[in-house]
């Protein structure tokens, strides 16, 4: 860090990365965004044009190379997240990554174990944010024991691969190939999982056992370059946990759900019920035993989209990193693949691996 300017350089520059991580670093005081490797130079070089970004870099490796850049953007899809956050982290740079955090526990255990040799260093992973707003005010009515004794935890979730009308959301079985439906670039992250995985244990802790179903409903979808690929991403998930605060929990993720209405959220316990509401999620819902309909409760401490700035105060040591740290990005890869090893098996799986 150089007249304590922090100089963020940028490997893989997709959707998210333009839409949040350039904005959010350049709102950020004394933070310059120096460089960016792509996915080609060429579109590399359509990022640096757009956004005004010095450097381009044909590679992730020269990048890094590249001893004054401080910080690193990782915004690739998951099979390169592994390798990108070890290599930034042996360049002595710190790392934000995109979610999901990798391909596979033991990948995610990796990236956690070198990370704790450079403490150092600041790693963060793109958090869940459908809750963002929410959060602090379910935390708060779970904490001071408005629920009582948890119960059960009930989430049924509509996941269509980013498409937000209604009317197109019934499964389109002769679609293309989505990045998402690749498992050798998203392994075994299926739908919107784990990141709603993540949001589960900031309420109520992680689970202890999981009993899966899944079923893939196209296995077979043409690629970028028209070839004919095995899907074995499943599109509709099933999953009954027990979690380790002691309540059974009822998990549903779904892209084949066409006109199904918004995303449901409970928290049931032995005194009150919780019920989120809104897409993003901005309202929620309580109700006490002896009610006659949830009513709607105050909002405390609203929260909102802060990752970059989170990040840059955690370089520069003014907070820690709340979202995400890369032991909950552990604890919800952990989660994605036991649902996948139980699927598979047709038997439980208990946690942590």
């Amino acid at each position: 860090m150089q007249n304590g300017i922090i100089r963020v350089g940028l490997i893989g520059a997709g959707a998210n990365t333009r839409l949040r991580h350039i904005p959010g670093f350049r709102e950020q005081r004394d933070v310059d965004i120096v460089a960016v490797a792509n996915r080609s130079r060429e579109s590399g070089e359509r990022i640096a044009a757009e956004y005004e970004i010095p450097t381009v870099y044909d590679n992730w490796v020269d990048l890094l190379d590249d001893d004054s850049i401080d910080a690193v953007c990782v915004g690739t899809w998951p099979y390169m997240h592994r390798n990108l956050v070890l290599a930034s982290l042996d360049a002595g740079k710190h790392v934000l990554t995109e979610a999901r955090m990798a391909m596979n526990a033991d990948e995610a255990h990796e990236m956690l174990d070198v990370s704790r040799l450079h403490p150092d260093l600041v790693t963060q992973i793109v958090p869940a944010t459908q809750t963002l707003e929410v959060d602090n005010t379910v935390i708060e009515h779970v904490g001071n024991g408005y629920l009582g004794d948890i119960l059960a935890v009930r989430l049924r979730v509509c996941d269509y691969h980013g498409r937000s009308n209604r009317a197109d959301t019934f499964i389109d079985t002769e679609g293309p190939l989505h990045w998402r439906q690749d498992r050798t670039l998203s392994g075994y992250n299926i739908l919107g999982m784990g990141i709603w995985y993540e949001t589960v244990m900031r309420y109520v802790g992680p689970a202890t056992k999981v009993s899966a179903m899944t079923r893939t409903f196209a296995n077979r979808r043409r690629d970028e370059n028209g070839v004919m690929q095995a899907v074995t991403v499943p599109d509709h998930v099933n999953v009954i946990a027990e979690m380790g605060c002691g309540a059974a929990a009822d998990f549903s993720w779904s892209a084949v759900t066409g006109l199904q209405t918004g995303t449901d959220f409970w928290i049931f316990g032995t005194d009150g019920t919780i019920s989120l509401q809104g897409a993003p999620f901005n309202k929620v819902l309580g109700g006490k035993r002896g009610d006659e309909a949830l009513s709607e409760l105050p909002i405390v401490n609203r929260g909102k989209w802060r990752v970059e700035e989170e990040f840059i105060n955690a370089i520069r040591g003014e907070e820690a990193v709340t979202h995400t740290p890369f032991d909950i990005g552990v604890q919800y890869m952990e989660f994605t693949e036991a649902v996948t090893r139980s699927a598979q098996t047709g038997q439980a799986v208990a946690l942590p691996l």
